[in-house]
C-alpha cells in the first residue's frame, strides 16, 4: 500500500479508501443490496491486512448501521491512532427548521450520534455530505467550527457540492477563523469527468484533497457490459439512473480499459483505479466482497503509460450532470429530498 497526506491536513491516508455504504442493515435504509456485520468485518480485516487504513462511511448509511458495524470492526482489529475513519452528516429536517434546531446545534447532534454509533471519542474527517440550502453557510461553519475545537473532528470536508460553494465556504471559515474544508468527496471516475472542469483544478490551486466516490462506477468500470451482474447492479435504480442515458459512449471507454487490462494482464478494476489514482488523492472504492478490496489494492502498483492514459481518456464526451449534483440547487432540494435521522432518503 502506499499513503500519501490529506490534502492541508495532517492526515496520512491510504491510496485507496474503502467506501462502506455497502454495509449495514438492509432492512433500515434505501439500499436493499448492502451486506451484514459478519461479511462486513470481514472485508474490513481484509483492507486493514492489505494496508487500507483510511474508512468512510455516514450516518445516512442504513440509518447508522453502517457506522455501527465499522466502528465495531475497527476497534476490534486496528488501533485507533493508526486508522483515519471519515463520517458524514446530513442537512437539517424540515421537522428541526420549524422546532427552531440552528445549524450548529443540529451539527452538534448529528456527530455526537455518529460517535455513539463508531463507538468513538472523535472521527478524522467529518463531511458535510451535500449543501444545506436552508441553513446559512455561516451556522454551517461555525458549527463545524466547534466540534473541531471540541476535538470531536479533526479535520472537516464536503461532498457533493460545486467549486463555487467550496470556495465561498472556505472564504469565509478564513475570514472567521473556523476550521476549512480539506477534502472534496465529489462523483469522478473514468466515465464521468466533469469535475474536471472547475473543481480538479481549484482543489489543486488550494491544495485540497480528492477523495472521489464512485470510483469504478457502480461496477461499470469493472466488466465489459453484460458481463457478471451482482446484486447491487440488479437492484441499485439510483446507479442506473447516473449511467444509463449515457451507456453508448461510455461502453467505448470501458472496451479500453478492458483493452489494457488484457495488455497489463490485470483487471478492469485495477486500470480503471490506476487511471484515478493519477488524479486524486484517495477514491472511495466500494466493496461487498473480498476480491473487491483485493482488487482495489492491486491497483496501487499498477502504472499506466503516459500513452495507455491518453487512450483511456480520448473518447471522453461531455457529460450532462447525474445523481446528487443534478439535483443540487434549492428547487430540488425543496422538492425531491425528504431529511430525516431515521429514515434518510438521500441518493449517493
Amino acid at each position: 500500500m502506499k499513503y500519501t497526506k490529506l490534502g492541508n491536513s495532517d492526515l496520512k491516508v491510504s491510496a485507496i479508501c474503502m467506501g462502506c455504504m455497502g454495509f449495514g442493515d438492509s432492512g433500515r435504509g434505501q439500499h436493499s443490496w448492502t451486506i451484514d456485520e459478519e461479511h462486513s468485518r470481514e472485508i474490513i480485516k481484509r483492507g486493514l491486512e492489505l494496508g487500507v487504513n483510511f474508512y468512510d462511511t455516514a450516518i445516512a448509511y442504513q440509518s447508522g448501521t453502517s457506522e455501527q458495524y465499522v466502528g465495531r470492526a475497527l476497534r476490534d482489529f486496528a488501533k485507533r491512532d493508526e486508522v483515519v475513519v471519515a463520517t458524514k452528516f446530513l442537512p437539517r429536517t424540515q421537522e428541526e427548521i420549524q422546532n427552531g434546531i440552528s445549524g450548529q446545534q443540529h451539527i452538534e447532534n448529528m456527530i455526537n450520534t455518529s460517535l455513539k454509533n463508531l463507538g468513538l471519542d472523535y472521527v478524522d474527517l467529518y463531511i458535510y455530505h451535500m449543501w444545506d440550502w436552508q441553513t446559512p453557510i455561516y451556522d454551517i461553519m461555525d458549527g463545524l467550527n466547534r466540534i473541531v475545537k471540541a476535538g470531536k473532528a479533526r479535520y472537516v470536508g464536503i461532498s457533493n457540492c460545486f467549486a463555487w460553494q467550496i470556495a465561498k465556504a472556505n472564504a469565509l471559515a478564513e475570514k472567521e477563523g473556523f476550521a476549512k474544508f480539506v477534502s472534496v468527496q465529489g462523483h469522478y471516475n473514468l466515465i464521468f469527468r466533469e469535475e474536471e472542469r472547475e473543481m480538479v483544478p481549484y482543489c489543486d490551486e488550494e491544495n485540497i484533497a480528492l477523495t472521489p466516490y464512485s470510483a469504478l462506477a457502480a461496477g461499470r468500470l469493472s466488466r465489459l457490459p453484460g458481463e457478471g451482474g451482482t446484486k447491487r447492479a440488479e437492484k441499485d435504480a439510483y446507479a442506473k439512473f447516473k449511467y444509463d442515458a449515457t451507456a453508448d459512449v461510455d461502453n467505448v471507454i470501458i472496451g479500453r480499459v478492458a483493452e489494457i487490462a488484457e495488455k497489463h494482464g490485470v483487471t478492469m478494476t485495477e486500470v480503471s483505479l490506476a487511471w484515478l489514482m493519477t488524479k486524486v488523492t484517495s477514491p472511495v472504492v466500494g466493496a461487498t466482497k473480498l476480491h473487491h478490496i483485493e482488487g482495489a489494492a492491486k491497483a496501487v502498483d499498477l502504472v499506466l503509460t503516459p500513452e495507455e492514459i491518453l487512450y483511456l481518456e480520448e473518447p471522453y464526451v461531455p457529460h450532462p450532470l447525474a445523481g446528487v449534483m443534478a439535483q443540487n440547487k434549492p428547487a430540488a432540494a425543496k422538492e425531491k429530498h425528504v431529511w430525516s435521522t431515521g429514515d434518510q432518503k438521500i441518493m449517493k
